[in-house]
């Protein structure tokens, strides 16, 4: 039997960290609703907007300027990838959102290139979500996400909208790009809410 050389399988699951259905790769695939967006970081900002009683916004270097967290999370994608201890640095969304009291229960997040997702917006405070800036201590690539995205590792990875450019604060959920084309509207990866009725 021929087998390609490089080619090892994949690997086994710890299945305390993995999610049912899921399998272990070392790559960091690439996957996109569309083209890699080309946003100059001079023209880069980030704005929570929507039922706030007027939008906040940062500039990159103003981004750059707040508090700034390190750590390591395992990330899952819908497509059946798991990739473990991936270490990222930026800004958490507690810090953010401190600054625009709300009413609102879920956001709309939206990016370059015209992507949009929901999260509820418990799922983004509380330590669980952020817009980080880099990927194993360097930039953040293009074709992953940079200059910025939003990570939310406990929910499946297109949540985690690349190029993100803000959050529309809501008082009730509206759908996002994805959700509108049958994928779950909340995305656990470990109950598998992979499309809609999962």
């Amino acid at each position: 039997m021929a087998v390609t050389r490089g080619f090892l399988g994949r690997r086994p699951s710890d299945s305390s960290r993995v999610p049912p259905g899921q399998y272990v790769t070392r790559d960091f695939p690439v996957l996109s609703a569309g083209p890699t967006p080309s946003t100059r970081l001079d023209d880069w900002d980030f704005t929570l907007r929507g039922s706030v009683e007027s939008p906040v916004s940062w500039s990159w270097a103003e981004f750059q300027a707040l508090p700034r967290e390190k750590f390591t999370v395992d990330i899952h994608c819908v497509t059946k990838w798991t990739k473990l201890d991936m270490p990222w640095s930026g800004v958490s969304l507690d810090t953010l959102l401190s600054a625009v009291p709300t009413p609102a229960s879920h956001a709309l997040a939206f990016s370059d290139g015209g992507y949009t997702t929901n999260i509820p917006l418990a799922d983004l405070r509380g330590g669980k979500a952020w817009i980080v800036d880099e990927y194993d201590g360097r930039p953040l690539d293009p074709e992953h996400g940079g200059p910025a995205r939003l990570l939310v590792p406990h929910l499946y990875f297109w949540k985690s909208a690349k190029w993100i450019r803000g959050l529309n604060l809501l008082t009730e959920d509206q759908p996002g790009f994805w959700e509108r084309y049958g994928y779950h509207n909340y995305g656990d990866p470990w109950k598998e809410q992979r499309y809609y009725g999962d």
